[in-house]
Parts: C-alpha cells; structure tokens; sequence
C-alpha cells in the first residue's frame, strides 16, 4: 500500500511537470562497471535491457516502450539506461536466460538486483515498475537467487531424485501434440536427446514420445527456406515465430540426424537436410564460418507472417530479413558438431567438409593462448565458458567421425584452458573468468554445467586420464544437489549427465591402418550406428598406443572391429556389413544410473 500510494503521488508530479519536457530517445550506454560507479555519483539505478537482435518483441518494445516520452522522463531522470545484445555476452545472457527475450533487470549502484521482469513489457507496466522502484528501491525476492547451501557430497544421482526427474520426463510430455504442455512448442534438445537414449535401451513409451515431438516440430520448419523457426506459440505447432537463430539449427539437425540413424525415418533425413540447405544459404561466410542468427522482422516490430508464407522468389522480391553476421565461437562450436554427428550418420560428405571448413577458419581467428577460444573477433569482456566448451566438444565429435588425433589433442588443450579459467570454488564451473572488483561476479549455470560434465566424461573416456573425469564430477556435484535439481520441472539433462557418468558408452574400436581400404570400410560402418552415448575409435599401430588401452586387442593379419561393453568384447569382425547386426547382439540395455 506505501508503494501504491506513493507510485500515484509520483505519477501525479512525473506527468504534471515533466511529460511536457520530452526531448528525444533514450540514451543507451553498453554493459560495464563504470555504470555502476556513475550510478552511485549520481544516486541513480542501473535499467538493462538484455535484448536480441533477432528478437520481434525487442523490436517492438524498442519501437513502442521505449519511444513512450514518459518512459524516456522517468528514464531520463533517475536511470542509466544499458542495453546488451544477449548473443553478445554470454556471462550476462546466462545469467538472465529465464528472463528474456527481452529482459529487464533494474540494479542498485552496488549491483544489486532490484526487480528482474520477462519479456515485452507495454508502457503502462514499465512506467509503473519505474514508478515504483523510484519510491521504494527494495529488492524482490527470487527464488533462483537463494545461495546453494549443501552440494552434493559425489557426483552419482540419489535413486529419489532420479525417479523424480524420470517421472517429470513422462508427465510434462504432450501426449496430443509432442513437445512439452506449455504455451511454446519447440524441441527441448535435452528431453529429445534423452528420449533417444531411452528408446535405444528399448524404452517404447520414450520412443512413441520423442518421435511425436521431432514429427511434429517439422511443422516449424521453414518450406521455402528450409531451417528451423524458433518456437510456436498457442500451445500448437502452428503459431511460428520467424526468427532463426543458429541453437535452433544446430541442436535440431543433430537431433534428427541421430533419430534417422535410430529410427530411419526419411522424414528426419530431409529435416537434416533441410535445416542444412538454409544454414548453408544464409548463415554461411564465404570462409566457412557460420553466422548466428536470422531477425524475425523482414521490417524490424512488424510481424512477418504473410512475408513466410511466400515461396522463395516472392520473398526476395522484397527483401531478406537481417542476418547477424558476428562468427562466434559457441555458435560454431554448436554447428560443426552438428555437422559431424549428420556426417557420422548418413555418410555424405558435405557435412564434413563443412564442419571442418569452420573449424579452419575458427582455429586461427578465435583461438587464445592455452587452448581456449574468445566469443568474437575483440571482447569487451571474457572469455566465456561457452566458447570454448562448444568448440572443445564440436573437436571430440570430429575426432569420433574421422579418428584423427589431432582432433581429440584440441579438445583436451580445451579442456585444460576451462579448468585453468573456470572452475568455482564450490562445485560447478562459472560462465566466465572472474574478475576483480566487478560488480557481477560470474556464477554457474545449469545447462553450462551439463554440457561441461558430459564433455568431460567422453574426453575420460576417450583418454583414460583421471583429471576429465574429476572436471566432470565436479560439474555433477552441482548439478545432483538436491536444491538444484528440485528447482527444476523437469531436468532430463543431469539425467543424460548422471548416466553417463555411471555407464561405460557403447565402445567399438577398428583396428587396422588408415589406407587400409577394408579398415576404412569397417570405420564408416562403424560411425553410421548412431547412438547418444558412444565411443568410436580407430586404432592405426603407426600412430603408436591408442590414447586410451584400456583394452588389449589381439595382432591379427587383416584390419577387424571389436564391440566393447562393460564386461565383454566381442570377436573380431572383418565385414563391414555385419557391424549393425554385431553391436545389436553384444549390447545389452545399459543398467541405470
């Protein structure tokens, strides 16, 4: 009531005295500490706005919001105005990821967080929020602000937990439509990605389940164009909105890939191709580096739905919406491992050569001393966990589709880079490198975290070196605690993360020389048996030792492949026909975590 009634007093001398006095737009000043330290001098409040540049409702709020001379007074007078473009900064991005887009976040001059709202907010809201804060600065309270108190003591995933997570795997699934029951229907790649996993170990209700949403969020694909819009909304598939930004090509053509080697489903072979054809057309730099986004606007606050439904001659009558040409590493990292997983599983060769064109390109013009990797080409802050995380893990997934070692070198250089950068004083790696005396200190995140862990496990796996997997238990650690993981409605990530970390991967190894025309045959037959979880090598004596001998395979006079699980190994296998019929007689569904 204090609030309300003093929010109506200062309504009342906002618009009585200074409406009238409306002189022009608002003042933006990129993200910094020299904002807070302005804040202070001047006793004022620190307003971001955490927008993205392919975002329609950032448009409009740009376009109808921020243009209201009330909002620009009350602005003017007590706020420094920051706006951020998300992709920009990932450490800031992931911070507010459940807040946008776009985010508002208003902070004290000490950097505390005041209020923190989600979305497009129309001027009425915003001039209330401004309002009221002016009157009575005190911080609300949120939830995912409350400072973990206990970590879990191991990295292994409490049967009660896990029979939690597993039951809101099943239960928040839309058994009409596919997806989740929410009012945006899109591929949650990590519920899709343990769905496969379930569904290989014979799982049919996780088979029927995932196949519904991957079916149905075809719907979402661009006819003309190919790729993948963003999100429906209306609790359907059949409300896109239009922007395409790289996550939403990437994950999904690695996803469907990995459906079509499991399920050979043409249907998902086209959606690899599909997304394919668009990333390549729109999103490629003529040195092999990808883009990151397509804008949602062909005319930036107005929506664009008739603009789509034209076919591609009439669209490029009138234009092509914004690409956001910034090479990002992550956004990278994402795509060529993308690219490698859709070469392991249909054998075409377009997809490899235009993973590893971009990872020519990024080496050289993204890498930093020590084996990481900066955002872009100069950064205002970082480096980010992200960069070189996915760029460590888009390596390993080109050494598993090719068995060169240099591949498998750069990923653990990445990895050493992360833990040198990264690691937190309490279990968890953050989302950047700290730094001293800034007002936001990094802190990790959920989805950094199981990315990270499950990273770290295959380059244990791959390696056999202890330190991989004490980075990936580390991880785990955050990730299993209780207070973690029941903050979440569902959490089918720390469940890929938790298995893998208790489960040895499916493991076939070839073992025979790299110009052995039989021994190439066997490692293609090898790579096309697609699985969420498995450990593909090729073992060419000249090279020396495997980089992990964790198994003795026998001298024999011609090139052969072995199947490996926990317990067993089997015979050599010289055809390479005879692979797929081989691993599915010597793998038995693997024991839960």
């Amino acid at each position: 009531m204090r609030r309300l009634v003093a929010a109506l007093l200062l309504l009342w001398t906002v618009t009585g005295n200074a409406a009238a006095s409306h002189s022009g737009k608002i003042d933006w000043q990129p993200w910094s500490d020299a904002v807070f330290e302005r804040a202070a001098r001047e006793n004022r409040f620190v307003l971001l706005d955490l927008e993205a540049v392919w975002c329609h409702w950032c448009h409009v709020m740009d376009e109808v919001t921020y243009s209201d001379p009330k909002v620009v007074e009350l602005i003017k007078s007590k706020y420094i105005p920051v706006r951020v473009d998300q992709d920009s900064r990932p450490d800031i991005s992931r911070r507010y990821e459940n807040y946008g887009w776009p985010a508002t976040v208003v902070f004290n001059a000490e950097g505390g967080e005041i209020v923190k709202r989600r979305g497009y907010l129309a001027p009425p809201i915003m001039i209330s929020m401004l309002e009221e804060i002016i009157v009575d600065p005190s911080p609300v309270k949120y939830g995912d602000n409350e400072p973990i108190t206990k970590f879990a003591d191991n990295a292994l995933l409490s049967t009660k937990l896990r029979q939690s997570m597993e039951r809101a795997f099943y239960e928040t699934h839309d058994p009409k439509l596919g997806g989740m029951k929410q009012f945006q229907k899109f591929i949650d790649h990590d519920t899709a990605e343990y769905g496969l996993l379930r569904a290989g170990q014979g799982d049919k209700k996780a088979e029927e389940m995932t196949r519904r949403t991957l079916t149905a969020a075809l719907k979402i694909m661009d006819p003309a164009w190919g790729g993948m819009y963003q999100y429906s909304t209306d609790s359907d598939w059949a409300h896109p909105h239009f922007e395409k930004i790289m996550a939403m090509q990437a994950e999904p053509m690695r996803l469907y890939a990995l459906a079509y080697g499991q399920f050979r489903d043409p249907a998902y072979l086209k959606a690899v191709r599909d997304i394919h054809r668009y990333v390549t057309t729109f999103l490629q730099s003529p040195e092999g580096a990808f883009y990151v986004s397509q804008d949602a606007d062909l005319v930036k606050g107005q929506h664009s739905e008739k603009y789509f439904a034209l076919d591609d001659a009439a669209r490029r009558k009138l234009g092509i919406p914004v690409v956001d040409k910034h090479r990002y590493a992550r956004e990278n990292g994402w795509m060529i491992h993308a690219l490698a997983t859709a070469y392991t599983v249909t054998g075409e060769r377009v997809y490899l050569d235009d993973a590893q064109r971009a990872a020519r390109w990024i080496m050289p013009n993204r890498s930093l001393a020590g084996g990481g990797f900066r955002h872009d080409e100069k950064d205002v802050a970082g480096p980010y966990l992200e960069d070189t995380l996915a760029i460590s893990d888009a390596f390993l997934a080109l050494y598993a589709a090719t068995g060169e070692r240099e591949w498998l070198a750069r990923a653990a250089a990445g990895a050493g880079f992360i833990e040198q950068h990264f690691r937190g004083a309490q279990p968890g790696y953050v989302t950047s490198a700290l730094r001293a005396g800034a007002k936001l200190q990094p802190k990790p995140t959920i989805d950094e975290n199981i990315q990270l862990a499950r990273f770290a496990n295959m380059l244990h796996r791959y390696t056999g070196e202890a330190r991989y997997r004490g980075m990936s238990d580390y991880a785990l650690r955050m990730l299993v605690t209780e207070q973690v993981a029941d903050s979440l409605i569902t959490a089918p990530g720390i469940l890929l993360a938790a298995f893998e970390s208790a489960n040895d991967p499916l493991h076939i190894t070839i073992v025979g020389g790299k110009k052995d025309a039989a021994a190439v045959a066997l490692f293609d037959a090898a790579i096309r048996y697609a699985a969420v979880y498995r450990r593909i090598e090729w073992w060419d004596k000249s090279e020396g030792n495997m980089p992990n001998p964790d198994v003795r395979y026998p001298q024999l006079p011609r090139a052969a492949a072995f199947i490996c699980t926990d317990s067993t190994c089997s015979l050599p296998i010289f055809d390479a026909t005879k692979i797929a019929t081989e691993v599915a007689r010597s793998v038995r569904p693997m024991a839960k975590n």
